[in-house]
């Protein structure tokens, strides 16, 4: 199991944050199914397979921090026998696990309130936080029209655009990216979703740079929701993905080369509000 969440979160089978900061952790249970010699040898096997899942996808932030509170809560504890060592590796799985699904809940709560009172929306890559905000939104009475741009790499949004249009209420166009700044003025607000946040910058799917620059000059605000663990200023160095060429362009390319970068960097100032599962940061004042 381990080994094909490691090849999910490469390919980006497996890519909402939240989802896969869940799927990892949930994948470490394998281990303790198997038997080992030492308490000794588990940790050093449990310590190697979450770099596996770490390093399957270096720019969520949650995956890193709930894969090292893993670790680090059965390693500190220096357990006496493989058994405790076991429990105490399903106790951690558990208390994340429950910590980023309630984050996540808080957060789409905050958000749909954030969102009710729009007529349309605009919104970019899959973000299962944001769909979650926004059924919580209809729940409550909201309809929306929402634009979905397609999303590269791996055309994440046309599953986004998927799951909103089978939500009563909501009427969705998918879009090609190159196409956002052509909608944009229709809509009332921008909502994304975050990879992470570090030193005043949002990380997010590639693409998420060049709408919130559009929607700056169009004035329309963009909002972000998403856990606040996902603040990690200090405590997390982003490092972004170059994925295959292949997902661009299928036949050798000989005479160019291809970038396909899979998220890139836009400055706080750009956007007009964060909302997490504690608070909204309003970043009007502070940008103007």
């Amino acid at each position: 199991m381990i080994d094909e969440t490691v090849a999910e979160i490469e390919e980006m089978q497996t890519h909402s944050s939240s989802v896969v900061a869940i799927k990892a952790a949930t994948a470490l249970r394998e281990l303790t199914d198997r038997e080992f010699p030492t308490v000794e040898e588990y940790v050093r096997t449990l310590e190697r397979n979450s770099r596996a899942l770490r390093r399957a996808n270096r720019s969520h932030a949650s995956l890193h921090t709930t894969q090292r509170e893993i670790v680090e809560t059965v390693a500190d504890a220096d357990p006496e026998d493989v058994s405790t060592a076991k429990g105490l590796t399903v106790e951690a799985i558990d208390r994340v696990v429950g910590d980023v699904e309630a984050a996540k809940d808080r957060a789409a709560e905050r958000g749909a309130a954030a969102l009710a009172e729009e007529d349309v929306l605009f919104t970019h890559d899959f973000s299962s936080t944001v769909l979650a905000a926004i059924e919580e939104a209809v729940d409550e009475g909201a309809t929306f029209e929402v634009y979905v741009s397609e999303s590269r790499p791996r055309y994440l949004g046309r599953k986004m655009a998927r799951k909103l249009g089978a939500i009563a209420g909501v009427e969705v166009t998918l879009l090609v990216d190159a196409a956002s700044g052509y909608y944009l003025p229709e809509a009332d607000r921008v909502v994304v979703g975050m990879d992470c946040i570090v030193d005043e910058t949002l990380y997010n799917r590639i693409g998420t740079y060049p709408l919130a620059t559009a929607a700056a000059h169009e004035d329309v605000p963009m909002t972000v929701i998403g856990a606040d663990s996902k603040f990690v200023d200090g405590a997390f160095a982003f490092e972004t993905e170059i994925r295959s060429p292949s997902e661009v362009h299928r036949e050798p390319a000989d005479e160019f080369t291809v970038g396909n970068p899979a998220y890139d960097a836009t400055p706080l100032s750009l956007l007009d509000s964060i909302v997490t599962d504690r608070e909204t940061h309003d970043l009007r004042y502070r940008n103007n």
